[in-house]
């Protein structure tokens, strides 16, 4: 072979050197390239994750927006509802209105009158309560004058009683020895009748004339003292029978 048809394995190495170089360099050059897509591609994902997250929640804002407003409509429907409610309401209730209006001005009326009335009574009660104070602080001074009377007429009861007591015993007494001596007349009478018709006539007579002597004087004396406890039993039930001490005799009925 020639020298300009031959390829030498020199320049053949050299060929490949530069082959291998040129592809190096481009082969640097996409790695860099790569290298520089691949970190725009994190980049862009990240970005991507970010406008996702922002989407999200601009979806979940315009949701919230809506549920907002979806409510603000029912609540602004329902306040309408119920502002036209409220009026018919008032269109009805304005005839009873007036009318609870004039019922409220003759029961303020009226309650005036039944205030002052109450006041008047009060004026009343209050000056009633006082009078009442000095007749009771009158009754608490002179107390121990009524407890004094009442124990007074007690005791003059108490007295009269046991006079009337003694006055009947002794009339219980008296007729009891009336009847005794009766008895004892009239036993002696029959003892003389019995006796034998030897003994002097006149003695049993003069014992007879004796004795009713003697009971005409006793019933004389019998007859004085009941008239005195008769006139003693009408002269107390003149009187009160009983005292109350716990009662004003002075007090107004």
């Amino acid at each position: 072979m020639t020298e300009e048809g031959t390829i030498t394995p020199e320049i053949q190495i050299n060929q490949l050197e530069d082959a291998l170089a040129t592809e190096t360099d481009r082969l640097k050059k996409l790695f860099a390239a790569y290298e520089a897509q691949e970190k725009e591609l994190v980049d862009a994902r990240a970005e991507i994750e970010v406008l996702e997250k922002e989407i999200i929640d601009k979806e979940i804002e315009r949701e919230a927006q809506e549920s907002l407003i979806a409510e603000k409509d029912f609540r602004t429907r329902e306040l309408e509802m119920k502002a036209t409610k409220a009026d018919k309401r008032v269109e009805h209730l304005q005839p009873a209105l007036q009318t609870m209006e004039e019922k409220y001005s003759r029961e303020k009326d009226r309650l005036g009158k039944v205030f002052g009335i109450a006041e008047e009574l009060d004026n009343d009660l209050k000056l009633a309560v006082t009078e009442m104070k000095a007749r009771d602080d009158w009754y608490v001074s002179h107390m121990t004058l009524f407890e004094d009377l009442n124990k007074a007429i007690k005791e003059r009861y108490e007295m009269i009683e046991r006079a009337v007591e003694s006055e009947r015993q002794s009339q219980h007494m008296s007729r009891a020895f009336t009847e005794r001596m009766d008895e004892m007349v009239e036993a002696r009478a029959e003892e003389m009748t019995n006796q034998e018709p030897e003994a002097p006539a006149d003695e049993p007579e003069e014992v007879v004339e004796e004795t009713p002597s003697e009971e005409a004087v006793e019933e004389t004396q019998e007859e004085a003292p009941e008239e005195s406890v008769e006139e003693e039993v009408a002269e107390t039930s003149e009187e009160p029978a009983t005292w109350n001490a716990d009662v004003d005799p002075w007090a107004d009925n």
